[in-house]
């Protein structure tokens, strides 16, 4: 099959308008026209973008596919193995996001709004696979999943992490909360605050954070946005803000291993400790 988040762009627009609509209708400021236009630009420039890079990630998969150990047939087991492969890598790639400044740099862009909405959801990265985030999933074609199959379980993950991107669901059914993600996990996720911060992770499944210690309940209204916002709404300066803040610290620092920390360390990490990573905000407030 291949990717077909392009199939879903309809839905997204029809339910953002719905979205918008509930939001006036509410006298509710959950959408502003700067940072709606800002997030929709992002997601036609993430769109454009994929359309070099996706070729880069299928050629690699393509290529490591002939090196696979076996070959899993698309029928209903494999199907289900698929996807939880799939959103087991998401998982960590979205995890090491968080944990390292490189893949940060990318990553930053689809935290960087101070809302939480729609539209929020199609705020992506122009620069997430070009910067190597696809070889989170390159174990997957060696294994024996077949590549065309790899993008569309990706695209089924992309889809699904949409509609969470919302306020006007509060809760769902208990049992729902329990296994997979939804509004108030990730709404938690997208959170600013000291609690919150690098927490909920998962793509689908919610489990993943159960099993490995990154879960945290929705216990308050969360504050959006970044510990330090982006004070812009122009899309180039947010796609690519956090690569020049990098470049410019790596510079600026003295000693090899330093500059290799400022690339591969936590964000925040600084020798001076002039900025904190998420863990030494945590140390300090304790």
């Amino acid at each position: 099959m291949g990717d077909i988040t392009n199939f879903a762009i309809p839905f997204f627009l029809a339910t953002l308008i719905i979205e918008v609509a509930l939001s006036i209708y509410g006298n509710r400021e959950s959408y502003t026209k700067k940072d709606t236009f800002a997030s929709l630009s992002m997601g036609i420039g993430s769109i454009g973008t994929s359309l070099i890079t996706k070729g880069l990630k299928f050629g690699v998969f393509t290529f490591l596919y002939e090196y696979r150990l076996i070959e899993i047939p698309m029928v209903w087991w494999g199907l289900i193995a698929l996807l939880l492969a799939d959103d087991f890598s998401y998982y960590w790639f979205h995890r090491m996001s968080h944990k390292m400044r490189y893949f940060w740099a990318s990553h930053v862009v689809h935290h960087s709004s101070q809302h939480y909405n729609l539209s929020t959801a199609l705020r992506q990265s122009w620069t997430g696979e070009i910067s190597g985030s696809f070889l989170f999933y390159a174990w997957m074609p060696l294994v024996g999943f077949d590549p065309l199959w790899i993008l569309t379980a990706q695209s089924i993950n992309l889809i699904y992490q949409y509609w969470i991107h919302t306020e006007v669901i509060r809760k769902m059914p208990r049992w729902f909360e329990f296994l997979f993600n939804t509004p108030s996990h990730h709404r938690v996720h997208h959170g600013s605050d000291l609690q919150y911060l690098d927490m909920n992770y998962a793509g689908m499944l919610i489990i993943w954070d159960r099993m490995f210690g990154t879960f945290i309940d929705e216990t308050k209204a969360p504050t959006y946005g970044l510990i330090k916002n982006i004070s812009t709404y122009n899309p180039a300066r947010i796609a690519f803000s956090e690569w020049g803040n990098l470049a410019r610290d790596v510079y600026k620092t003295s000693g090899i291993l330093n500059k290799l920390r400022c690339i591969f360390a936590p964000p925040g990490w600084s020798p001076d400790k002039s900025t904190l990573t998420t863990e030494e905000l945590r140390e300090k407030a304790n």
